[in-house]
């Protein structure tokens, strides 16, 4: 038995075409395309198609991702959203004293940006300076922003201290569990010892404004804390910077 196909070959041919310009589309002509660069993320070479890429010494912003594996789902499309699948290259297993590797996705439609199941361990280097933040790990973290307002977040962040401020030891890290609020993306970390908190406020541009606060009963503290530009405030003694990521 024959099949006839009443799909004219003009037709077929260009619906062929298409097919074949999106599986061998390189991946850094996606990245440009749909803004993704403008949003912050960038990389010293990107090489591949899109199902199948490279980004080497990647970065959002400032902020260090190493080289990444990246792939563009299919199934988003027909969505209409970009999603890019992450994944680090060459990536040390997770342990005791190993940073978590990256792996999770980002995602992007007209009206919408954000991160899906995001996990990963990254390098802060001087980003939030003078706060003595030194790496941030995610844990299964998404956010979304529709039309620039925070929409939806989930996932807990923790971030890593070094050094002492005013005498005060900062290496025991500091976590919290994202969420919204009055359109930013809000991350409340708070020490073991809940003396110590840093809460991170980011919108939709990439703005940010992180304040690290240190409680302390003991004046002589407070003294060395005012000197080194702490304010007094509710939660304490407190001092904010802000950036752009």
């Amino acid at each position: 038995m024959k099949i006839r196909l009443d799909t004219r070959p003009a037709v077929l041919f260009s619906a062929m075409f298409v097919v074949a310009m999106i599986v061998l589309m390189p991946m850094r002509l996606v990245l440009s395309l749909v803004g993704l660069g403008d949003a912050g993320l960038s990389a010293r070479a990107v090489s591949g198609p899109v199902w199948f890429a490279r980004l080497s010494e990647a970065h959002v912003g400032d902020l260090d991702l190493g080289d990444i594996r990246a792939r563009l789902s299919p199934w988003q499309l027909l969505l209409g959203r970009v999603r890019l699948d992450l994944a680090s290259i060459g990536a040390i297993s997770p342990g005791p004293g190993n940073p978590a590797p990256l792996k999770g996705a980002i995602s992007t439609s007209r009206h919408s940006f954000g991160i899906d199941g995001m996990t990963a361990s990254v390098p802060s280097g001087a980003v939030f300076a003078p706060l003595p933040i030194t790496r941030i790990d995610l844990d299964d973290v998404s956010v979304r922003f529709d039309n620039g307002d925070c929409a939806a977040a989930e996932g807990r962040i923790k971030a890593q201290l070094s050094g002492a401020v005013a005498g005060i030891p900062l290496t025991q890290g500091m976590s919290g569990v994202v969420r919204c609020l009055g359109g930013a993306l809000l991350v409340p970390l708070v020490s073991q010892a809940g003396t110590e908190t840093v809460t991170l406020r980011i919108s939709g541009n990439g703005r940010y404004r992180a304040t690290l606060a240190i409680q302390s009963p003991d004046p002589s503290v407070a003294q060395k804390l005012t000197l080194v530009g702490f304010q007094q405030s509710d939660a304490g003694y407190a001092l904010s910077v802000e950036g752009q990521f």
